[in-house]
């Protein structure tokens, strides 16, 4: 399991890496879920770890299913809210916040199964989230349905 965020700024600039095990395109940075982690706290972590900022999240735009890898990805929309951007040691060579487009999505995102993702989460239509435990049933966080980015 894997998640990635949609990250935008103020002014409307999306936060996209390049990572060292994929310098060919540009992406939305994400990774892989630790055992017993909720996937909100592991986009959290993992967009810190790759960008060194804080994110607000907002909802889930699209899930994905990598079947070659056996990988399914969570995405989430989300805003930039502190911290200053940085690239991390070994994992990512760029980091920026960046306008995007339709139109350039293509030049900067050239794998086709991340401008997808991207794309999709463009669109701003979000999907219900729920992580819970059972026994007792307790809620630990939700996602409502929204069909429009605020």
């Amino acid at each position: 399991m894997a998640v990635s965020g949609y990250i935008t700024n103020k002014d409307g600039e999306v936060l996209l890496v390049r990572n060292f095990h994929r310098s060919d395109t540009m992406e939305m940075p994400g990774g892989q879920v630790e055992e017993g982690e909720t996937l909100e706290n592991a986009i959290h972590r993992e967009i810190m770890e790759e960008t060194g900022v804080e994110v607000h999240l907002i909802g889930i735009t699209g899930i994905y299913q990598n079947i070659t890898n056996g990988i399914i990805c969570v995405v989430f929309r989300g805003e930039y809210q502190s911290g200053d951007v940085r690239t991390a040691e070994n994992e990512t060579s760029e980091v920026v916040f960046t306008k995007l487009n339709k139109e350039n999505a293509n030049q900067l995102i050239t794998r086709q199964h991340f401008r997808n993702r991207t794309l999709d989460a463009m669109e701003a239509n979000y999907l219900p989230y729920e992580a819970f435990k059972v026994r007792p049933y307790e809620l630990i966080s939700r996602f409502e349905v929204k069909k429009e980015y605020s």
